[in-house]
């Protein structure tokens, strides 16, 4: 019988990293990327190279009989400047598809943020030892799902038995893109953002582009949906549109257009959704952008508002029920002769009865119990019978 004391190192490689379109190497480790390198080049902003680089959906996945498991990790710590600190990152053990364990890094690198001057800077810190013990020693798959928002870079991998890439496991593959919400912002860990709880249900293999403030209709992003292999494809767009003020309603339908011919180019046929921006009071009939509330942050609070003004709708600016009108227009359109293109309301999956039950707590994203009902409806109305992405044995 192996003992703690027995450990094997096995080397951290593509073939047991799932949900990652890239892995760096670092001088201290692997880091899983959600970009390719060749789109990594052509982001304009420290937001979404930060956004991409946060593991959400990706985890590591192997077969073995170890009774003890230890990840050596660097997690990068975000600190706001002015606000309450932020939990750490969660990092969860699933062993044959149930949730066995959690541990967090509690120290790692640094990454302060100041919100109002719109700086950071970064402080390194150790690498750190999670430990999982008294598992069972017959055969089992497991995976360790990493935080999805908190940057982590992978230094060594033991366990105190042989592990072993894991079989195929027949499950469709979904490739999701959309905004923080999509990411996980608010979700208590990586198993409940709203994705990754869709996609239990739904029995998929997930595949999160969901990116903080950084869904933007980018063409990198495009070619990286169309050059990555996925069996279902969804989008979620708008309310990062509306956050950054990035374009009027001229430029919006083309945009949408052009994102969604890059990824036919590559998918020609793959089911494919487009869901529009769940409900948001601040901007459902106000454009953007949107700016933290420094009052709010100087009580140590996260709080967000709407800087522009509703008599802009007119000149064009975008708001969130112009943004369902145009996103429900282009699919109608599209689908007359794409009949795999689909459209779902965002107001479905959370709307303003939701909201005045279950407030979005800094104006803007939901909380763990919001994620875990979001998830839910979508795997229902998506995966579930008569869904667009429902197999046909449903």
């Amino acid at each position: 019988m192996n003992t703690e004391h027995d450990w094997t190192t096995t080397p951290i490689t593509p073939d047991l990293v799932r949900g990652a379109l890239d892995l760096e190497h670092t001088e201290r480790g692997v880091l899983p990327h959600r970009l390719p390198a060749r789109a990594r080049w052509q982001i304009p902003d420290g937001q979404l190279s930060m956004a991409e680089s946060q593991p959400s959906g990706v985890r590591l996945a192997f077969r073995t009989r170890a009774t003890a498991v230890e990840l050596d990790v660097v997690a990068t710590k975000r600190v706001y400047s002015g606000a309450a600190p932020r939990p750490d990152g969660m990092f969860e053990l699933v062993v044959d598809g149930r949730l066995v364990g959690r541990a967090s890094a509690v120290n790692g690198n640094v990454l302060t943020i100041d919100m109002a001057s719109g700086t950071a800077r970064t402080r390194l810190g150790p690498v750190e030892t999670l430990r999982f013990n008294g598992l069972s020693d017959d055969e089992k798959d497991v995976e360790i799902w990493l935080p999805h928002d908190e940057t982590t870079q992978l230094v060594a991998l033991r366990t105190n038995a042989p592990v072993r890439t894991p079989p195929p496991n027949g499950r469709k593959v979904w490739l999701h893109h959309g905004s923080s919400i999509s990411q996980g912002s608010n979700a208590a860990a990586p198993t409940g953002t709203w994705p990754a709880v869709a996609a239990r249900l739904g029995g998929v293999e997930l595949v999160n582009l969901g990116f903080g403030g950084s869904a933007l209709l980018d063409p990198f992003t495009a070619r990286s949906m169309r050059d990555t292999a996925a069996d279902l494809i969804s989008i979620k767009i708008g309310i990062n549109i509306v956050n950054t003020d990035v374009m009027r309603l001229r430029a919006f339908g083309p945009a949408v257009h052009g994102f969604l011919d890059t990824i036919r180019e590559g998918h020609p046929t793959t089911p494919l959704l487009v869901v529009s921006p769940l409900y948001c009071a601040i901007h459902e009939n106000t454009p953007g952008p949107t700016t933290p509330d420094l009052s709010a942050m100087r009580q140590g609070r996260l709080q967000f508002v709407a800087a522009g003004n509703s008599t802009q709708a007119a000149a064009g600016k975008l708001a969130l029920t112009m943004i369902r009108e145009e996103l429900a227009r282009i699919v109608q359109q599209r689908a007359m002769t794409d009949p795999n293109l689909h459209y779902l309301d965002g107001l479905d999956l959370y709307s303003e009865s939701d909201c005045a039950e279950l407030p979005l707590s800094d104006g803007l994203h939901p909380a763990p119990a919001t994620h875990q009902r979001i998830g839910e409806r979508f795997a229902d109305r998506v995966f579930g019978e008569g869904g667009v992405f429902a197999t046909e044995d449903d």
